[in-house]
């Protein structure tokens, strides 16, 4: 039996899945305990001490049981709670596995860390020139110099000061929405409003769908708020309608969280046909909708909201930090008329308001057009970078968009995405493989690569020649790194 920290398998199969050797977990018995919380500490305890190695797979709850002398619904139990704390994940017909602790040890790669070493591709981050250094200074400059009372005296009201909610209410109106003040409140970003929605709406133990492969941001917030998440199927505009009707037919769906423009990581757009088709079936069956639409503004062609055709079901979420800039943590929640005061008192008891001080930044970049020249410079920088990587890896590119701050590539035969993880990590390239975005019930199958931060056109493409030679080569026979 190996010790401490060794991980136990044998061989990997034809899809890449370690097989584990005898794993024989000892359950000590503690008064108070229940069986399936001691076999749960059990597994979280082995992972992390990387005894159970990412990607294993794990026994069958049968057999475990058997092993273990509990009942099959003792492990069944136990699997479903480390996969709701992002322990396990379980793949309809292939079983239940390990998960990567990917999002965990990333930081060792970012470039914010280690300047000096790491080319840091794993964060979709909004591209920063000097023109945003100019206006950052030239707005932090008026502030120097005016009476800044009107925002920074009020702690209310909850969900925010009268002339910011105008400003968004303005900013809406461009991306496609028109809702009254009273329906709009101002968040510290797109994630705060995704979890006020969701929050509002979501009942621990409930179902909420997605998109097979998502932002993690929901993963997480299904591990905070207790909810079963479930990805859908998808295609290149995203997940598919014959799905999303299969899954509210069989009912007990409570929620639909969906990114339709640009969604990541693999960069979909949702066409103006398809939104309509997820609007009304939302609409026949009841279920929420949360539009996560923080990249919507660098698109240049006009699409509907799906919240919009939902005004009794559908929130809509926005913000300014992958349009304009990424520390401009001001976001815009949109809500159906009877959850205005629901929401805003789930804001209050967790972080009062929004921040006024960025929230006035927002507004006077909204009001003098400062905004809009910031989103046509991001639009420019994002087709200059996917031009960078179309011609330098174009063969490995599985989806894209010319408007994207990400781009998805495919694994090339022989590797493994956490072999290429680790590779490019050796030539000091910081990349994400597909299981933080996995949101369950699919295989991911690729490696997403960033393009925004303050890199110039010059480091990028030569992270991305680095990127593309580490692709040619043939992996390492016995991959050490893994097992050291």
């Amino acid at each position: 039996m190996p010790g401490p920290g060794s991980p136990l398998f044998s061989s990997v199969d034809t899809d890449g899945a370690i097989i584990l050797a005898d794993w024989n977990p000892v359950l000590l018995k503690r008064q108070g305990a229940t069986k399936h919380k001691i076999l749960t500490e059990r597994i979280i305890a082995d992972i992390d001490a990387e005894i159970l190695p990412a990607r294993a797979r794990m026994p069958t709850h049968r057999d475990l049981a058997r092993q273990l002398g509990v009942s099959v619904q003792t492990v069944s139990i136990s699997y479903k709670e480390a996969e709701r704390r992002g322990y396990l994940r379980g793949e309809v017909g292939r079983g239940t596995f390990v998960r990567s602790r990917i999002t965990e040890k990333a930081d060792r790669f970012m470039l914010d860390r280690n300047p000096g070493e790491t080319m840091d591709l794993s964060i979709v981050r909004a591209v920063y020139t000097e023109a945003h250094e100019d206006a950052s200074r030239a707005v932090m400059g008026s502030l120097s110099q005016a009476d800044n009372s009107a925002f920074m005296r009020p702690c209310r009201p909850i969900a925010g000061l009268d002339r910011h909610r105008a400003a968004a209410q303005s900013w809406l109106r461009g991306l496609g929405i028109e809702a009254t003040q009273d329906r709009i409140l101002i968040t510290n970003g797109t994630a705060h409003a995704l979890f006020l929605a969701v929050a509002a709406v979501v009942q621990p133990g409930e179902i909420v769908l997605t998109e097979g492969l998502t932002d993690h941001g929901i993963i997480g917030l299904s591990n905070v708020l207790g909810f079963s998440l479930r990805g859908l199927p998808t295609d290149r505009e995203g997940i598919r309608v014959d799905a999303l009707e299969e899954a509210c037919a069989a009912g007990g769906v409570t929620a639909l969280v969906l990114v339709p423009t640009l969604g990541n990581p693999t960069s979909h757009v949702m066409g103006a046909e398809r939104r309509r088709a997820v609007a009304e079936i939302a609409r026949r069956y009841g279920v929420f909708v949360v539009e996560d639409e923080v990249y919507k503004p660098l698109l240049d062609e006009p699409l509907p909201s799906i919240a919009a055709m939902l005004p009794d079901l559908g929130f809509f979420a926005t913000s300014f930090t992958k349009s304009v800039m990424t520390g401009l943590r001001t976001g815009y929640l949109v809500v159906p008329p009877q959850y205005g005061i629901r929401v805003a008192s789930i804001m209050r008891v967790t972080t009062w308001s929004a921040t006024n001080l960025s929230a006035e930044i927002a507004t006077q970049w909204v009001e003098d057009g400062t905004a809009g020249r910031l989103v046509e410079l991001q639009r420019r920088e994002a087709r200059a970078r996917q031009a960078i990587v179309s011609e330098i890896l174009g063969e490995h590119v599985a989806q894209t968009h010319p408007l994207s701050l990400c781009a998805w590539l495919r694994v090339p035969p022989r590797w493994t995405e956490e072999g290429l993880v680790r590779a490019l990590a050796q030539n000091q390239i910081a990349v994400t493989p597909s299981d933080p975005f996995m949101a369950g019930g699919t295989s991911g199958g690729g490696i997403r690569i960033c393009l925004g931060g303050r890199l110039s056109h010059a480091a990028l493409a030569e992270a991305l020649r680095i990127v593309k030679r580490t692709f040619e080569q043939l992996p390492p026979v016995y991959d050490v790194s893994s097992i050291a």
